[in-house]
């Protein structure tokens, strides 16, 4: 029995590099920075101005549910501009493969902020700045500058799905007299859509992040609001901590929904 387990479980047991010492050592490390983490929290609540707190707390609901609505907005336009952007890169067509890799390799090739910039302040320009039609544009920039950047990724997304599916799938599906369109409808998307939902998600997880950098185009989004309240009252703790709660309310449920796909589309999965 001793001799079945050094065979699968490797010890180490050099010096004072033994299994044990591994152990209290790994133990006194997450100890000593739970300690650290509390005293941390401790300092950071008694900094919290709880007068200040109920005053912007207002302002700072408007924004978080600023922040969801171009969230929603712009994940679902970035999901079905991923679709299109994902059938093109493996569309038999030079033309549309070259067109959907250009786009694909702009957008993830440049920083999203150089993005945003380039809408919000140069789209204006084409219709002669003055005349543009449309009212308070920093929110319909921030959702096409959101949606063309993250739709790129997710386009790659479901293209790595559509290509994880085995060929001999498309094969048989065709064998059986299903036509191009309908075998890829019917039996290749749905085995890359699972395959890709991982990685959607995380995509999806970084895009409420990324609305943090909108706060350059003017957007009264959390960070907006958490310089705006810092420039008068220069309490830097008390925003801060409405920003990072409001952020994990938005980050940790979309997080959860995740990590339960990745279990799903995991081998052996899909009775969980």
């Amino acid at each position: 029995m001793s001799d079945a387990l050094s065979e699968t479980e490797p010890t180490t047991n050099t010096g004072l590099l033994t299994d044990r010492n591994v152990r209290v050592a790994g133990q006194a490390i997450a100890l000593v920075f739970a300690t650290a983490v509390l005293y941390l929290l401790y300092r950071i609540g008694s900094l919290v101005d709880t007068g200040l707190l109920e005053t912007i707390f207002p302002r700072f609901v408007d924004a978080y549910l600023l922040v969801l609505f171009i969230f929603v907005v712009g994940g679902i336009l970035s999901v079905i501009l991923g679709v299109f952007v994902g059938l093109g890169r493996i569309s038999r067509s030079t033309l549309t493969r070259s067109v959907t890799i250009g786009y694909v390799e702009f957008f993830r090739g440049t920083p999203l902020l150089f993005q945003l910039i380039v809408i919000y302040y140069g789209i204006p320009t084409l219709f002669g700045g003055q005349n543009f039609p449309i009212q308070n544009w920093e929110i319909p920039a921030a959702i096409i500058g959101l949606t063309l950047n993250h739709g790129a990724y997710i386009g790659e997304a479901i293209r790595g799905g559509i290509n994880s599916v085995p060929d001999g799938q498309m094969e048989a599906a065709r064998s059986l007299g299903m036509s191009y369109i309908g075998a890829m409808r019917e039996v290749v998307l749905p085995q890359a859509w699972r395959n890709a939902l991982p990685a959607m998600g995380n995509d999806q997880v970084i895009l409420i992040k990324d609305t943090s950098l909108l706060t350059v185009i003017a957007v009264p989004e959390l960070l907006s609001q958490f310089r705006d309240v810092y420039s008068t009252t220069f309490d830097p703790w008390t925003p801060i901590v409405l920003v990072a709660v409001a952020y994990l309310c938005l980050t940790l449920p979309l997080s959860y929904v995740v990590t339960y796909f990745e279990r799903r589309a995991s081998p052996g999965g899909e009775g969980e």
